[in-house]
C-alpha cells in the first residue's frame, strides 16, 4: 500500500484489487513486469469479498477451488469458506506476493479515455490522472449494488441498506425488518436476521430453488497434511473441479437431466417445511438451473419461525410505514417496517464501469453496447478499444464452478499479448469486428438450448434484450484452450 502520489504513467493501470485485479498484479510481477498500478477506490483489497460482510456470507464454491492455483492455501478450515476467511486469504496474498507497494487506494477510477494519437490510455481517479499503455478492467460483475427503482422509496421513514453494504452499527433486535429479494445473499443472511428480529417479512418475487449445502469442518489432521504433502491439496482441487464441470452437462448440455436434481431440491423443501402452504409459496416453477441455484440448510428453517412471514404480493410502492403489496385478487396490505435491507443483486449486465471507459470514437462502453449489450471477444477484449483487457467480461460468468479458473485464463492470455507486443514492437493490440462478431454469434448459438436461456424465467443472467451476456455455455477448460495463446489473426496489431 502507497500514499505517495500516483506516477504520472505506468505501462499497465489494473482497476481494482478483487481476484481479477489482485491476480492481474501479481502475475505480471512473476513476469518480470514492474511498471504498472493497481488504483483501488476502496482502503483496502478484497474487492467483492471485502465489501459483503453481511451475517452468514460465505462462498458457494469449495474453498480448494475457490482460490488462486498460484497462491494455494492448505489452511481452510470448512469446505465452503466464509467471507472472513476469503477476504483474510486476499489480504494475505497481496502483502506476501509484494503487489500492495503498486496499489494506490482511494483511487477510484472516474475516467479512462483511449487517445489515438498518443496511443494510450489517459486516465482521471479521485487521487489524480496518468497515462497508461494498457488497462486491465477488474472491476468484475459483483462491484455494484443494485437497488430497484422502487416508487416511494425515498419517502420511507425508517432504515434502508443494501446487503453489499450492511450497515453493522444498526441494531436489528426486536425491529420490524423487511428482505426485498431471495438470492444467493438473502438466503445467507435471512436466518441470523431472523433470530435477532422482532418480526421479518420476507418480499418474494420468485422462490429459488435451494440444495442442501454440505458443508463441514476440514479437521486439523487434513491440514497439517496439506502442508506436508501439497500434492494431496492438488488432489483434492483437482476433484472438486472435475466434479463442478460435470455439473456442465445438466446446464448446457442434456437439460432434462436437471429433473434429477429438481426431485432433490423438493426432497429438500418437503423435509424442511411442513405448513404445505408455505411449502406451495416456495416451490419454483421454472426448470432448476435457470437461476443461480442456492445452497442452504437454515434458510427453510428461518421461514418457518413464527415470526416470519414469506408475502408473495407485488409489491405497490414503499411507504413511509413500510411497503404496500397487492395480492393476485387485488386486495391490497400495507406491512409495517422499521428497516428494510435489499438483497437484489448487482449491475451484471449494465456494469458502471462501462460509463466511465471512452474508446476511440470518444463513445463509451455503455454506449457501445447500448443496442448490442454486452459482447468482447473472449470476454476479454473489445473492437474499438485498443490495448484493454476486461477480466471477467461478457459471457464469462459461471453457474456452476469458480470464477477464479477463467480469471487465470484470461490473464493467460494478457501475459502472452503482453509478450508477443514487447517482442515483435507493437504499440496496439485491438480484436477485429467481423472475429468479434463471429465469436458472440457462436456463443449464443451455444446458449440457445441451455437451461440458463430455455428454462422458463427471468434472470440477472439475461441483459434487457433477453440475450444472455453473463455466462460461459460450455466446459472450462475449452475456454482456458482458447486463452492459451494469443491467435494473431482475430487482431490487428500496430506498431
Amino acid at each position: 500500500m502507497t500514499r505517495e502520489p500516483l506516477p504520472t504513467h505506468a505501462r499497465v493501470a489494473i482497476v481494482g484489487s478483487g481476484f481479477a485485479g489482485l491476480g492481474s498484479a501479481i502475475k505480471l510481477q512473476q513476469e518480470g513486469e514492474t511498471d504498472f498500478v493497481v488504483l483501488e477506490r476502496a482502503d483496502d483489497v478484497g474487492g467483492t469479498w471485502r465489501d459483503n460482510t453481511y451475517p452468514g456470507c460465505a462462498c458457494d464454491v469449495p474453498s480448494h477451488l475457490y482460490s488462486f492455483s498460484f497462491a494455494p492455501n492448505p489452511d481452510w478450515s470448512r469446505s465452503f469458506s466464509p467471507q472472513p476467511e476469503i477476504q483474510a486469504y486476499l489480504q494475505r496474498v497481496a502483502r506476501e506476493s509484494g503487489v500492495l507497494p503498486k496499489t494506490y487506494f482511494g483511487a477510484e477510477l472516474l475516467e479512462a479515455a483511449w487517445s489515438e494519437a498518443d496511443r494510450r490510455w489517459s486516465l482521471r481517479t479521485v487521487r489524480g490522472s496518468l497515462t497508461a499503455e494498457f488497462l486491465i478492467l477488474g472491476s468484475g460483475f459483483l462491484s455494484e449494488p443494485r437497488v430497484p427503482d422502487m416508487p416511494g422509496l425515498g419517502s420511507f421513514g425508517g432504515h434502508v441498506f443494501h446487503s453489499a453494504q450492511w450497515d453493522a452499527g444498526y441494531d436489528l433486535t426486536g425491529k420490524r425488518v423487511g428482505v426485498v429479494g431471495t438470492g444467493a445473499s438473502a438466503i445467507q443472511f435471512v436466518p441470523p436476521v431472523a433470530e435477532q428480529a422482532g418480526h421479518l417479512t420476507l418480499f418474494q418475487r420468485t422462490p429459488p430453488w435451494v440444495l442442501s449445502r454440505r458443508d463441514s469442518e476440514i479437521r486439523e489432521s487434513s491440514r497439517r497434511a496439506y502442508h506436508r504433502v501439497p500434492l494431496l491439496r492438488q488432489l483434492r482441487r483437482f476433484g472438486v473441479y472435475v466434479l463442478r464441470e460435470g455439473y456442465v452437462v445438466g446446464f448446457a448440455k442434456q437439460p432434462k437431466l436437471m429433473a434429477l436434481f429438481e426431485k432433490q431440491a423438493r426432497r429438500h423443501l418437503a423435509q424442511q417445511i411442513s405448513d404445505p402452504e408455505l411449502r406451495a409459496k416456495l416451490t419454483p416453477h421454472y426448470r432448476l438451473g435457470c437461476k443461480r441455484v442456492l445452497l442452504s440448510n437454515d434458510y427453510y428453517p428461518a421461514l418457518e419461525r413464527p415470526n416470519v412471514d414469506v408475502e408473495t404480493g407485488r409489491i405497490v410502492e414503499i411507504t413511509p410505514a413500510g411497503v404496500l403489496t397487492e395480492a393476485t385478487d387485488g386486495s391490497r396490505v400495507e406491512h409495517p417496517l422499521d428497516v428494510l435491507i435489499f438483497g437484489t443483486g448487482f449491475h451484471v449486465t449494465d456494469p458502471p464501469i462501462a460509463d466511465r471507459v471512452r474508446g476511440r470514437d470518444g463513445n463509451t462502453l455503455a454506449e457501445h453496447w447500448k443496442n448490442t449489450g454486452m459482447s468482447a471477444l473472449h470476454g476479454l477484449t473489445v473492437e474499438g478499444f485498443p490495448n484493454m483487457f476486461m477480466l471477467v467480461g461478457p459471457n464469462t460468468g459461471l453457474g456452476h464452478t469458480s470464477i477464479v479458473f477463467m480469471i487465470e485464463a484470461q490473464l493467460q492470455f494478457v501475459l502472452d499479448a503482453l509478450r508477443t507486443m514487447r517482442r515483435q514492437g507493437l504499440a496496439t493490440i485491438e480484436p477485429r469486428p467481423e472475429a468479434q462478431r463471429h465469436y458472440n454469434e457462436k456463443i449464443q448459438k451455444s446458449l440457445e438450448g441451455t437451461v440458463w436461456n430455455s428454462g422458463g424465467c427471468a434472470s440477472w443472467y439475461l441483459d434487457e434484450h433477453g440475450r444472455n451476456t453473463t455466462l460461459w455455455p460450455t466446459f472450462t477448460f475449452t475456454f482456458r484452450r482458447q486463452l492459451r495463446k494469443v491467435d494473431e489473426k482475430e487482431f490487428t496489431l500496430s506498431r
